[in-house]
């Protein structure tokens, strides 16, 4: 599933590339306005030269000649200015190769009073597109760049008595001012301080929602004694505090719930508990009734010997089972030390050697290498595993084998006895942990309860581990290394 980070991010970089494509499309759009500016420039110094050169055409017209002097030139500027005189913002002249400049106007200069001399930062750029169109003898047009704006100088050949004459006009296209350029910058600006100001906007929303769910996180994941759900603190946010109220109102209606149903499970275990307590009892006593009556019954020694005897074992049987049933409801708190994992388990199984010798089987202890030492109550965990061990002996056929394991493993320490025996019966797999329930008839069916009555006091837990053959059991403890 996708978080909210993910979302919140694919919202933003949905908005980053809707300000870029916006972004491009004005640059472009700018860009293609600067483009037409300078292209009706161009045609605008066309025209222009194109209009001296036929005032020019009309202005020779019969004329056979005369030498180019001050008069000439002086007859020549109207010419010009009346050829541009339409052509706002467009300067020009007529061009001699020897001569030079013959006439010079700009009838739309907008300064103070007219404007009669020939722009000398322009004038190499003037002579060369005069040359061109005199070496050629055709129309020529230069283009300079600037940052600012576009310099476009026209020149364009002329017919007469006069040789090497040319028409040349001039203007400057405007690419980065004006109100495009303007629209441009403000457009330019709104979108980025929008996409900044969504990222941080969407960047805060991100950080207050982290900030407020790990205080949930924090709060739920708190070392609670209790199995119920803490109560959760309000965070601020409106949609998040009613997360919270519905989880509080959960919250206390399963604890009710839980204490009801632990309530019923306590009368239900005292229940079980008692049938099968007073089963376990009934049958010694039962027994004990049966051969002390017929020792009553008997003048013989020796039968009432040997009741008194089977009577005394029945006792030894009830004396058992009492002091398993106190031992698993009165468990007392485990008083934790570190212990050396090697010798505790070769001590462990060094107790059931001769037992495991006379079953013909092999008992031995797997270690990982370099364990640390581990921490837990040695007696009462060397009583767990010595139930399991002799409930792996009595199991596994002669020639068996049973191996007492410990591993770390997931930050646990896992207490592992094993065998291959026939395993546990399946009709009792899942109730294996409860008490009074035995696969053998001769038990009690506390051993296993014991185990996890043990395994609980360390805050750990005891299960049956699935295996291919055989059966074995584990005790998990939370692994704190000394």
């Amino acid at each position: 599933m996708r978080s909210l980070r993910s979302r919140l991010s694919a919202l933003w970089l949905m908005l980053a590339a809707s300000g870029a494509t916006t972004g491009y499309l004005l640059v472009e759009s700018f860009q293609q306005s600067a483009d037409a500016r300078v292209t009706r420039a161009q045609d605008l110094v066309v025209r222009g030269c194109r209009d001296i050169a036929d005032r020019y055409q009309f202005f020779v017209s019969g004329w056979r000649g005369a030498p180019v002097d001050d008069t000439l030139k002086h007859d020549l500027v109207p010419l010009v200015q009346s050829a541009l005189a339409g052509a706002p913002g467009v300067e020009g002249g007529i061009w001699q190769a020897e001569g030079g400049s013959l006439a010079y106007g700009y009838p739309t200069y907008e300064g103070t009073g007219p404007k009669t001399d020939l722009p000398a930062a322009e004038l190499s750029v003037i002579q060369q597109v005069n040359a061109e169109t005199q070496r050629d003898g055709r129309p020529a047009t230069v283009k300079n760049d600037g940052r600012s704006q576009t310099l476009i100088v026209h020149a364009c050949p002329l017919r007469g008595p006069l040789q090497g004459v040319t028409a040349w006009t001039m203007t400057r296209a405007a690419t980065a001012q004006g109100p495009a350029y303007t629209h441009l910058l403000v457009g330019l600006v709104v979108l980025t301080l929008t996409l900044l100001g969504s990222a941080v906007w969407l960047a805060s929303i991100l950080v207050s929602w982290s900030r407020r769910i790990a205080m949930i996180e924090t709060a739920l994941g708190a070392p609670n004694d209790k199995a119920d759900l803490p109560l959760l603190p309000h965070t601020g946010a409106r949609e998040l505090d009613r997360l919270v109220d519905a989880v509080n109102d959960a919250g206390t209606r399963l604890s009710a719930e839980r204490a009801r149903a632990t309530a019923a499970e306590r009368l239900a275990a005292v229940g079980r508990l008692s049938a099968n307590l007073a089963h376990e009892i009934r049958n010694p006593i039962a027994a004990m009734r049966l051969k002390a009556e017929n020792a009553l019954a008997s003048s013989d020694p020796a039968r009432k010997s040997s009741a008194l005897e089977a009577i005394l074992q029945q006792v030894g049987r009830l004396d058992a089972l009492l002091r398993d049933l106190l031992d698993m409801t009165q468990a007392s708190q485990p008083k934790a030390r570190s212990v050396d994992l090697a010798s505790f388990l070769q001590s462990t199984i060094d107790v059931h050697r001769e037992l495991a010798a006379r079953h013909r089987l092999q008992l031995r202890a797997i270690v990982p290498e370099a364990a640390q030492a581990a921490w837990f109550d040695p007696l009462q965990m060397q009583r767990a595993l010595d139930n399991l061990i002799l409930n792996a002996i009595q199991s596994t056929p002669d020639g068996g084998e049973v191996i007492v394991a410990a591993e770390i493993h997931d930050g646990h320490l896992l207490l592992r006895v094993s065998d291959n025996g026939p395993g546990v019966d399946a009709g009792i797999r899942d109730r294996l942990f409860e008490p009074f329930v035995s696969a053998r008839t001769d038990g009690t069916g506390l051993g296993l309860a014991i185990v996890r009555e043990i395994a609980r006091a360390h805050r750990g837990e005891a299960q049956l581990a699935h295996t291919r053959t055989g059966s074995s059991f584990e005790i998990s403890l939370p692994w704190q290394p000394s």
